[in-house]
């Protein structure tokens, strides 16, 4: 059948897939052939073929019509296709009509449905047809092919589908994979699902009348296995979607059929027997009948899903398309739970364990998804005992898959396995899955959470009991008893939050029981014999903390997730009771668990976390003062016995969050808080009076020593968060740091603290600035964090490695601060306490990094006890971490534009060498240099790979040349490699940067040889050399006074960039000369270069290309400066310009260098 002419072209399918079919009925088909009228172009021609095509059965075509509004004009679908497009809500009409157009002329009917299949194959062709019976069995396997035609550029595809052979045509450029089955948007989605309703509905319609006709079905099947074996991937996933749906509702159908025979057995059995003895009446016989009927009907429906699964499914159940396969796979896990009396044996589920192995996470996925739904029912577990000791160690290896859903769906598949498959898993494995709670992907960490909870802490065997407070603590008591049992045993300390979050989802209930955890740690163990050891009392508090946290931000713990979670109202409403209960709680509970743990540092620093999560409001209108001063008694107490730096900065930040201004208990705290640091001020200045009475400036008497750390350590502590500027703490600590610097004699004890003392005093100082601050105050903190800046340098050489470590991370924390001031000051203070290193503090912060983070240890090899192994690991560890923190803050200057960028190259060349250990930080450096400047950050990586030939090339003899095979050389283009591979998939963003790597690399490889050549032929390369060059000169003139190669916004660090091209980087390359050479001098060059054979200039190409894709001359060398791209013969006036202007630049060190 064919669409009408006027509305066929407004279908939405229509536009894309532009279908042109054509049907012939069986009255037109003669001899064996089909009459056909060709492709009609008018619409007169268009509507004879249609009065031939369907002068049989045009009754039901007004039924079938439907309408829909589509760009204000009404549109009629005629055909299924555009029908099943426009959505199901005529599909049982439509069904309707073509069943009753199917008892009219079902050759016809059998037609209009086989245009339906092609059509929702995207096909943009025709679908012809040929009567089978003339035609000889040698004839009918002749026409089974699929050919191409070069004269007319069509596809053909001959296939037998009972009675016919169909004929389909299409255009080559079908094969560009857009069909409407994985097309993308609401619509396809839609148009899916209406195909698949469709199919379920066909089959439901016809079950009481033409399906079992040995016709219809016949050439359903016959067609859609045809389609199934065409090489066209639209033909084959819609013809498999389409035959797997059909055999779901056949087996739909199936299970009817079965009910309706064991009613009609039961009835005539029943029918027997009231008429025993008696003859046979027309009851028991219309019975037997129907009985019969039944079951002949079943065994053809039988005979139809066996054509389905063996011609379709067993083919492409393992096609190479991967939406085939998890179609299939998707389709038997329904069959299975579907009618498991026929599918659920080994025959049909070795499929699914076979596919467990697939390359693709889709078909993994279905996988398990209709496993779970199988496994989900106990009646059907004890059916699964080979499946599921053949493929039980697949299963359990999955959680560690790279997809995330898959590892997902495979820890709940475990945990149905657990609950119904007795003794399944064992007890390693269960232990080895409960891990998964610490991984940072939360959905796996939440179904391991599950698995946990059900496995192991929760039992339903469990009996509340009744204590003497009469309140029921049993099940709660029992549960966190084995919670810390596991908690210990997975020797994870660290990663409570992990655990808690977890099993928030699940445990939640007996999570939020903070009144149960705390009776059990008050509880005396001579009242109780169950109380808890110091160990089991330790992992308590720190679950307390981590489940008060989890119900007061409502959000993952860092590292476990993107971003933080965005609360529904419900939500929220849960959390302020959260809150609300905790405060209430802890007000008086925290004060006696301060007061019993007092003596213990780790729990100590623990419990103080917890009132940052409190309602502060309570206080006041519960009127609980009281538990407050107890509150700051306790922590008054535990700041005077610990030195420790957990707990002094847990208790500097309870009085920091207690002490707020809003709030009516300000006053309370702000005295006791005042009162604590006048006591620690007094023993300070006390310790401080008699170190400086002595006549050598110097105690060694350890005590002494050790008091002088505990207070300034105290002090640093609280001056991080509390501003104690009128104390007068600053010169004291800068004294301290002065004498060191004079003398040497000062402890790492004492110049520790004293240098973070001196830091925050200084940022509460810089902090106080604001647009009335006067000249002479901005001017006397100028000269103050100048001198502090010359401290730190000077501490970068301390014979103490924690005292230069802590001076460089001070320094660049320092000088970040100094260099991105706040724009709410006034324009002169950010004038004067703008500041930026110079070329020696660049220098050495550089070479800092060098000797203390990329230097290789040496280890050396000892006879080891397991216990000192673990401590040496812990040591390595701990130094990893620093070595990290310290690259990580000297990447942040680069990236923030303190120092040049220009410096990373010297970062990059560990890249490879050390990428299991640094290769985050670097990566993530790269990453944002490029987002800053995309040109500049590629210039770096050209920079670093050039210093790296050159520090290769002078390496090796030069008699023998450059050696290509070499360790090194292997290791430089893998790096280029690495670098490459940064620039990303989409070459849209990174043209720019491609594209000046190709140009800078062209400029100085070619324009600096001078080679005579003639000929017309060799004017597109002068051109093209001449368009790179004058690019090359429009970059530099817009440069400016940035220089080629500084970073944006460091125009002040000239100076710098000539310091370092004499050193590792290049000086100006004869290339940039040639760039402000007259362009007849210019181009006589280029035609001179090109003179060369082309046969000479493509091997040496061809070899460069293969060793060294960034070669450079070795007498190239870069030379930087300020305005722009200067020859060699620049003027004497030119130079003094730039260094009046690097003069005037204020940077960090200039005292100390002048």
């Amino acid at each position: 059948m064919i669409a009408e002419p006027n509305t066929a072209g407004n279908l939405p399918s229509q536009k894309e897939n532009a279908v042109r079919d054509e049907t012939v009925p069986e009255s037109a088909v003669q001899n064996g052939s089909c009459v056909r009228n060709g492709n009609p172009k008018t619409p007169r021609e268009k509507r004879k073929v249609r009065e031939q095509c369907e002068n049989i059965r045009r009754n039901s075509s007004s039924s079938r019509r439907v309408s829909q509004l589509q760009n204000g004009e009404v549109v009629e679908a005629v055909t299924l296709f555009e029908v099943v497009s426009m959505g199901k809500r005529a599909m049982q009409s439509v069904v309707d009509d073509w069943v009753e157009a199917y008892k009219q002329d079902r050759n016809v009917a059998l037609l209009d449905l086989i245009n339906f299949f092609i059509q929702c194959s995207g096909c943009q062709g025709m679908v012809t047809a040929e009567m089978f019976q003339s035609l000889h069995k040698k004839d009918v396997m002749r026409k089974m092919t699929e050919t191409f035609d070069e004269e007319t550029g069509l596809q053909y595809k001959k296939f037998m589908a009972y009675p016919w052979i169909l004929t389909v045509t299409w255009p080559v450029d079908m094969d560009n994979e857009d069909y409407p089955l994985i097309r993308t948007g609401p619509y396809w989605k839609k148009f899916k699902a209406n195909f698949c309703e469709f199919i379920a509905v066909l089959v439901q319609q016809c079950q009481c009348s033409i399906l079992y006709d040995s016709y219809l079905m016949d050439t359903i099947i016959s067609l859609l296995t045809g389609l199934a074996d065409s090489m066209v991937r639209a033909f084959r996933h819609t013809s498999t979607l389409a035959a797997v749906k059909l055999l779901t509702a056949v087996v739909s159908v199936h299970l009817n059929l079965d009910v309706n025979k064991h009613n009609a057995q039961r009835l005539y059995e029943v029918e027997k027997k009231r008429i025993s003895g008696k003859r046979t009446n027309y009851r028991l016989d219309q019975l037997e009948r129907k009985r019969k009927e039944y079951e002949q009907k079943l065994l053809e429906i039988q005979n139809m899903m066996n054509a389905i699964f063996k011609g379709m499914f067993l083919n492409r159940y393992r096609d190479v398309i991967p939406e085939i396969r998890a179609t299939c796979i998707e389709e038997i896990g329904s069959w299975i739970k579907t009618y498991p009396d026929a599918f659920l044996n080994d025959s049909y589920l070795k499929y699914i364990g076979w596919m467990l192995y697939d390359k693709q996470a889709e078909v993994r996925l279905k996988c398990l998804l209709g496993l779970q739904g199988i496994y989900s029912r106990k009646e059907l577990v004890s059916r699964m005992d080979l499946f599921t000791s053949r493929f039980k160690d697949r299963i359990v290896s999955m959680p560690l898959d790279k997809d995330h859903e898959v590892a997902v769906q495979a820890m709940k598949l475990l945990m149905l396995m657990s609950q119904n498959c007795e003794d399944v898993l064992s007890a390693e494995e269960c232990e080895t899955l409960y891990q998964f709670v610490y991984t940072t992907h939360r959905p796996l960490a939440v179904a391991a959470g599950e698995f946990l909870y059900k496995s192991l802490l929760s039992h339903e065997g469990d009996e509340e009991v009744q204590p003497k407070g009469g309140r029921k603590f049993g099940t709660s008591t029992d549960q966190l008893k084995r919670l810390i049992r596991f908690f210990l045993e997975s020797e994870l300390h660290k990663h409570v939050a992990y655990l808690i979050d977890s099993l928030w989802d699940w445990a939640g209930k007996f999570l939020k029981d903070w009144e149960c955890m705390t009776s059990l740690l008050l509880k005396n163990a001579e009242e109780d014999g169950e109380a808890l050891s110091d160990a089991h009392e330790s992992a308590l508090i720190e679950i307390i903390l981590a489940t008060v946290r989890e119900a007061a931000e409502g959000h993952p713990p860092v590292g476990r997730g993107a971003a933080k979670k965005i609360l529904s109202v419900k939500e929220k409403k849960i959390q302020l009771e959260d809150c609300t209960k905790i405060t209430e709680h802890f007000i008086t509970v925290l004060p006696q668990l301060l007061a019993k743990y007092s003596t213990d540092a780790q729990k100590v620093a623990n419990l103080l976390q917890i009132p940052q999560y409190y309602d502060l409001d309570v206080y006041s209108t519960g009127h609980l003062e009281k538990h407050l001063d107890a509150l700051l008694r306790e922590v008054k107490d535990i700041v005077a016995k610990h030195s420790d730096m957990s707990v002094l900065e847990a208790s500097s930040r309870t009085y920091y969050i207690l002490c707020s201004e809003e709030i009516a208990i300000y006053n309370q705290v702000d005295r006791a808080r005042t009162q604590l640091i006048d006591e620690l001020m007094g023993q300070l200045n006390q310790l401080l009076g008699g170190f400086w009475q002595k006549e050598e400036g110097f105690c060694t008497d350890a005590g002494e020593i050790s008091r002088m750390h505990s207070a300034l350590r105290r002090i640093a502590a609280f001056h991080n968060a509390h501003d104690l500027t009128k104390w007068n703490l600053y010169d004291k600590t800068l004294r301290l740091l002065v004498f060191e610097m004079e003398h040497g004699s000062l402890p790492v004890l004492m110049i520790l603290p004293a240098l973070q003392c001196t830091y925050f005093s200084l940022l509460w100082q810089l902090a106080a600035v604001s647009e009335n601050s006067p000249k002479e105050t901005l001017f006397a903190l100028r000269r103050e964090l100048r001198r502090f800046s010359q401290i730190c340098m000077c501490f970068l050489h301390h014979e103490g490695k924690d005292v230069r470590e802590k001076a460089f991370m001070i320094l660049c924390d320092w000088l970040l601060i100094l260099s991105h001031q706040d724009s709410n000051n006034n324009e002169e203070a950010v004038g004067l306490l703008d500041y930026l290193p110079n070329t020696s503090l660049q220098e050495k912060l550089l070479l800092f990094i060098q000797e203390h983070v990329f230097i290789e240890e040496e280890e050396e090899s000892k006879d080891l006890t397991e216990e000192e192994e673990r401590k040496e690991e812990s040591c390595k560890l701990d130094d990893l971490h620093k070595k990290r923190s310290l690259l990580a803050a000297y990447c942040k200057l680069i990236v923030y534009n303190v120092v040049e960028m220009t410096a990373a190259a010297e970062i990059y060349k560990y890249y490879v060498k050390t990428y299991n250990d640094f290769g985050d930080i670097i990566k993530e450096t790269l990453s944002r240099t490029r987002h800053n400047n995309k040109i500049q950050s590629a210039k770096t990586l050209i920079l670093c790979l050039q210093q790296l030939f050159q520090t290769h090339a002078e390496s090796q003899d030069s008699s023998n040349g450059v050696d290509f095979s070499s360790a090194s050389f292997t290791n430089m283009k893998e790096l280029a490699r690495r670098f490459s591979l940064t620039f990303g998939w989409d070459q849209v963003k990174s043209r720019e940067s491609v594209a000046m790597i190709h140009k800078y690399a062209y400029l100085q490889r070619y324009t600096a040889e001078p080679l005579p050549c003639k000929g017309d032929e060799w004017q597109p390369l002068i051109w093209y050399r001449n368009s790179l060059l004058a690019s090359e000169d429009e970059e530099s003139s817009v440069l400016g006074s940035s220089g080629e190669w500084s970073p944006v916004g460091t125009s002040k660090m000239s100076s710098f960039k000539r310091k370092l091209s004499n050193g590792s980087l290049p000086e100006t390359s004869q290339t940039e000369a040639a760039s402000k050479a007259p362009d007849l001098q210019c181009a006589s060059q280029l035609a001179s270069a090109a003179g060369k054979s082309r046969k000479r200039l493509k091997s040496r190409e061809m070899h460069l290309q293969e060793h060294l894709p960034f070669l450079c001359p070795g007498g190239l060398r870069r030379r930087y400066c300020k305005d722009e791209i200067k020859t060699e013969g620049v003027s004497e006036e030119g130079q003094a310009e730039d260094t009046i202007e690097d003069v005037d630049v204020d940077v960090v060190g200039a005292d100390q260098d002048s």
